[in-house]
């Protein structure tokens, strides 16, 4: 009789960092070809596509972590890091969704900042998983999480300079400065999403040495 294969955690782990990948590319392609909210169905169906990929990862990873005898890692770390990761792509997509159902008229110039930030974030992630494997290259593991971190500050700081530019200079328009406010709280929130993921990534490397 064949013998099962093993799950591959890590293998999976990578799989939803790319996922969330794409996920931030096609924000990048939404903000930098805007026109018209009334635009950007396809590529609200195609972020659901990839934002469904995700959800068969984590539901797999899921699946395995209550049937496996021996895990790599304690299973409640797998689980949590791997909602963690899920949580980004889900963030991303509900950034598209809010174009779409708040009827942007314009794009403002600072979306495209965040999702700079937030595709940074993501490939330093990416970067790390090889080290966050082996569990040894601690440095590594360290500048990845210092570098996300300094990104998270970076989004911060233009989340405030952002807030305040525009309740000083929009206040003749109330609608827009609540739609864009509540958009610039959900793109701020994605780049915390990926900082969740780091943290949370360095905890477990740091039970594991």
């Amino acid at each position: 009789m064949a013998k099962k294969n093993k799950f591959n955690y890590f293998d999976a782990f990578q799989q939803q960092l790319d996922v969330a990948l794409e996920e931030a590319s096609v924000l990048v392609e939404a903000i930098d070809t805007f026109k018209s909210a009334e635009d950007l169905p396809p590529l609200l169906k195609k972020a659901h596509e990839i934002e469904h990929r995700g959800d068969l990862i984590n539901h797999e990873i899921r699946t395995y972590v209550s049937t496996d005898f021996i895990t790599p890692i304690e299973r409640g770390d797998i689980l949590e890091l791997a909602q963690r990761l899920d949580d980004v792509t889900d963030n991303i997509e509900g950034i598209l969704q809010r174009f779409y159902m708040f009827d942007v008229h314009f794009m403002h110039e600072r979306a495209m900042e965040f999702a700079v930030i937030i595709q940074k974030s993501l490939k330093e992630l990416s970067k790390s998983m090889n080290s966050f494997r082996e569990f040894k290259k601690l440095k590594k593991i360290r500048t990845m999480i210092e570098d996300v971190n300094e990104l998270e500050e970076q989004a911060d700081l233009l989340y405030q300079e952002t807030i305040r530019d525009l309740y000083s200079a929009e206040t003749e328009h109330a609608v827009r400065i609540e739609v864009w406010s509540r958009l610039f709280d959900r793109l701020e929130g994605a780049v915390d999403s990926c900082q969740a993921v780091a943290d949370t990534m360095a905890t477990i490397v740091l039970k594991n040495v």
